[in-house]
């Protein structure tokens, strides 16, 4: 169906350029008159942008004066539309017998051509009257009944007619832009603005931006005081949404050769914000039309009225732009209008015979001009192509039709008070003055309730349409989405994406962006002396993530989080602690269980052969001892394995601590009765007496009361506490006994730092008694391993975290408490259980007779 209803009318578009740039085209389509009259009893001024030129020549003809004649005439018949908004209402005003009875309305049409003096020009024409030989202004010699001027589509038209109007206190409605300057009273008492405030287009155009995530966006602006504002509000705006503008282009007047400059830097952006009217866009879209500037996406706030029927080209350099236009309700009396309009309708119009003979073939007779009845059967306006001729009613022409209403009820409001003060014959035309409008144009409503002069915050709401114009002769306007500044921020601005067309080149959403975004798990960097969109990405910190694109900072994951490898979402960590199911926990756990049960062995070896000499030898009372205390400090290591709690930590030190006290003292204690017992064989000496009293009995208990006094000190003012590790292992927390008082702990492993050390020295002591009494050689070696053990231990405990600084205490105490086991006890057990036959006293007394008797000799 697409391709049946518009295809052909594409494929005629280099017919209709034919038409229009050959030389054979009639001389009457040359002639371009300024002007034309509709007939009313009252008139209203017209002065709209219709049709350009550039160069003239004055040729003299039969029937005319002279006509104009210019290879490079211009007509934008989209602007078209506002003559035929204009006659629309006008009509319907006139058929409206409750509204203006027994007058009708009429209107004069004056091009608009972009000169002050030419302006000014047909004001001061159609003040004075037509045919006239001087202009008079204000000077009316054919009697017409004026009304008011309306006037566009830029400010500077409506401003320099104002200039000249106000001078009369002539009323005058702009449907142009609104723009503030217009509203100075001092300078245009008589100018009404129509068209409503744009106050939240910049917030409209800089959400969609944020929307599709366009940070890097070029800005064009005309340059006069409204671009300037705009510039401010789009900055302001900008920057508060964190958009940069890559560069700002302000319009020239005039268009030169040197302004080549203004196309530099133009391929920065992908996307192009274009701020103006009509008049100061013309030249720039038609300089993007002839460029064929295809690959970028204009966000516009009006629509393009470019028409080139010299233009060969399928592709457009508007297809997919987006323009925010004032939502207006659709007007089907108003298409249905424009379908029944045609040349011999309206003979008084100038436009529509050129219309007629350019798009369907229609000729002049060579004698007047007039158009022939030879034209293409069913010739309408809706034939035509989109991009040349819009059917659906445009925002400014809307507003025309409201002005026209306006001036309808301020005469309906004249009329009444005359006939309440006389009585009319009827027929009778009513007399006025035309500044009598201005007090009913200030105070009367238009309808959809807009204020001329008191204007509210009304018609805040913006249609986002997007341009179709691919092919080329499409033209669709697709609405795609709107904006109200009135909703709620977060439903201010409502799209449809599914409907948006791209220009060629993009088959997704464009980019427009300084820098690639930064993905999750990088954050930004700003590069010095560059827009704040202009930016590195760097990773984030260990322990930080950013879950977002284009993050100024990462966030840190809670203690008891931990950042995945790609540094994009937090995880609880697992707790962990040395357990009994850990393969190290699980290789300490039997170690301990092992050695415990050989002490057991051990125990019951001694216990089972006690009365051996060997056993004797070895004082049995303190070898009991110090095997018992070697098993609780082989069970003792178990306190550092399984899930801590208060009672753990508590036991861990405590049980350590005192247990090894008693086993260093054990050892101190046999190591001095090993030589109290050598020395008790020379009369006279106080070593005697020790051994008869036992003295070295007693260091056990002392040592052990002084132990149990510094673990009692320790747990009354800093006991140890469960505390958790989230750094040492990733992922991970590690539950473990803190020490609480570094000082009380380094003092119980110095106690018996200083126990091993005098173990070691009494050992050292006896190292030159007899073979027969052994035992302080083993007594001093595994003192000395003991000594190495816990030495090691403290660089090795201070440079480890976690489950492997509590392992390594557990395995101090194992290896400790292993070699006092093994060193002591293992040639004993060797002796008692393989040899017994030298656990005998007879061996051992011919063993040291010998020896001595081979000292003698020696």
């Amino acid at each position: 169906m697409f391709s049946l209803i518009f295809i052909p009318w594409v494929l005629n578009i280099p017919k209709f350029s034919s038409n229009f740039i050959t030389t054979n085209i009639s001389e009457c389509y040359y002639i371009k008159r300024e002007y034309f009259h509709h007939e009313g009893d009252v008139v209203i001024g017209a002065f709209f942008p219709i049709h350009t030129y550039y160069t003239k020549m004055k040729v003299p003809h039969s029937f005319l004066p002279y006509y104009y004649l210019d290879n490079y005439v211009q007509y934008n018949f989209k602007n078209y539309q506002y003559i035929l908004s204009l006659v629309f209402a006008i009509e319907e005003i006139n058929k409206n017998l409750n509204l203006l009875p027994n007058i009708s309305l009429g209107f004069d049409f004056y091009n608009v051509r972009f000169t002050e003096k030419n302006i000014l020009m047909n004001t001061c024409i159609w003040l004075t009257a037509h045919g006239q030989e001087y202009i008079i202004p204000n000077y009316n010699c054919e009697k017409k009944h004026f009304t008011a001027a309306l006037t566009g589509t830029s400010w500077a038209t409506s401003a320099q007619i104002g200039m000249l109007l106000q001078l009369f206190k002539f009323p005058q409605l702009s449907f142009g832009p609104y723009d503030p300057l217009l509203s100075d009273r001092s300078q245009y008492s008589s100018l009404y603005q129509m068209a409503p405030k744009d106050t939240s287009l910049t917030l409209g155009i800089v959400s969609l931006i944020v929307h599709f995530r366009w940070s890097w966006v070029g800005l064009i602006l005309p340059d006069d005081h409204k671009g300037n504002k705009i510039l401010s509000d789009f900055r302001d705006e900008t920057e508060r949404k964190r958009v940069c503008i890559a560069f700002v282009k302000m319009i020239p007047v005039i268009w030169t050769s040197h302004f080549n400059k203004f196309w530099e830097n133009m391929d920065d952006t992908n996307v192009t914000i274009i701020y103006g009217d009509i008049d100061s866009l013309e030249g720039l879209m038609r300089n993007i039309a002839q460029r064929l500037l295809t690959w970028k996406v204009w966000v516009m706030n009006v629509e393009p009225h470019v028409t080139d029927y010299s233009d060969y080209f399928l592709l457009d350099s508007f297809h997919g732009s987006l323009i925010f236009s004032h939502y207006h309700r659709e007007s089907f009396e108003f298409t249905s209008f424009i379908q029944t309009v045609n040349p011999y309708k309206y003979p008084e119009d100038i436009y529509l015979p050129k219309m007629w003979h350019l798009f369907f073939k229609c000729s002049f007779s060579d004698i007047d001009c007039h158009l022939l009845y030879n034209c293409q059967a069913n010739a309408s306006l809706d034939l035509l192509p989109r991009h040349i001729f819009d059917m659906a009613i445009s925002e400014e022409s809307n507003i025309i039709y409201k002005a026209i209403y306006a001036v309808a009820h301020s005469l309906h409001e004249i009329s009444l008070q005359q006939v309440q003060k006389q009585a009319y014959k009827n027929g009778e035309r009513i007399t006025f003055f035309p500044w009598q409008l201005n007090r009913f144009l200030k105070d009367t409503e238009v309808r959809d309730n807009m204020s001329l002069y008191r204007r509210q915050k009304l018609n805040e709401e913006y249609d986002i349409l997007n341009i179709w114009n691919l092919p080329k002769g499409l033209g669709l306007k697709v609405k795609i989405g709107s904006f109200s500044s009135n909703a709620p921020r977060s439903q201010q601005l409502s799209l449809s994406e599914q409907m948006v067309q791209w220009p060629e080149g993009f088959s997704e959403i464009p980019q427009s962006v300084c820098s690639v975004s930064c993905r999750p798990g990088f954050r930004k960097v700003p590069l010095e002396g560059k827009a704040v969109c202009c930016y590195n990405c760097t990773p984030c910190s260990d322990n930080e993530i950013s879950n977002d694109t284009d993050m100024d900072q990462c966030v840190k994951c809670p203690e008891t989080h931990y950042a995945n490898t790609d540094k994009n979402h937090c995880f609880p960590k697992t707790v962990s602690f040395l357990d009994y199911e850990d393969p190290l926990g699980m290789a300490l756990t039997s170690i301990a269980l092992c050695l415990s049960a050989l002490t057991a062995f051990v125990i019951g070896v001694f216990v089972k052969h006690r009365n051996t000499p060997i056993v004797k030898a070895n004082n049995r009372t303190l070898s009991y001892i110090l095997l018992v205390t070697l098993t609780f400090c082989f069970l003792c290591s178990l306190n550092f394995i399984g899930q801590p709690n208060t009672a753990t930590c508590v036991l861990q030190q405590t049980t350590f601590g005192i247990a090894f006290t008693i086993a260093l003292a054990t050892v101190l204690a046999k190591a001095i009765t090993v030589i109290t017992a050598f020395k008790a064989t020379f009369p006279g000496r106080m070593i005697r007496w020790l051994m008869i009293s036992r003295a070295p009995n007693y260091i056990i208990p002392i040592c052990t009361l002084i132990q149990i006094a510094l673990c009692g000190i320790w747990m009354a003012t800093s006991p140890p506490f469960i505390d958790q590790d989230a750094h040492t292992e990733h992922g991970h927390i590690i539950i473990f006994c803190n020490k609480g008082s570094a000082f009380a702990f380094h003092c119980v492993l110095g106690s018996l730092c200083v126990l091993a050390l005098g173990s070691y020295a009494m050992a050292f002591l006896s190292r030159n008694l007899p073979n027969a009494f052994n035992e302080s050689k083993f007594l001093s070696f595994s003192m000395l391993v003991f000594f190495c053990v816990w030495v090691t231990f403290l660089p090795v405990y201070h440079s480890t975290k976690g489950k492997i600084m509590v392992a390594m205490e557990a395995f101090s105490i194992l290896a400790s408490s292993a070699a006092l086991l093994g060193f002591i006890f293992a040639t004993k057990c060797y002796i008692i259980l393989l040899r017994p036959e030298k656990n005998s006293s007879n061996y051992i007394r011919d063993k040291t007779h010998y020896r001595r008797n081979k000292s003698d000799k020696i």
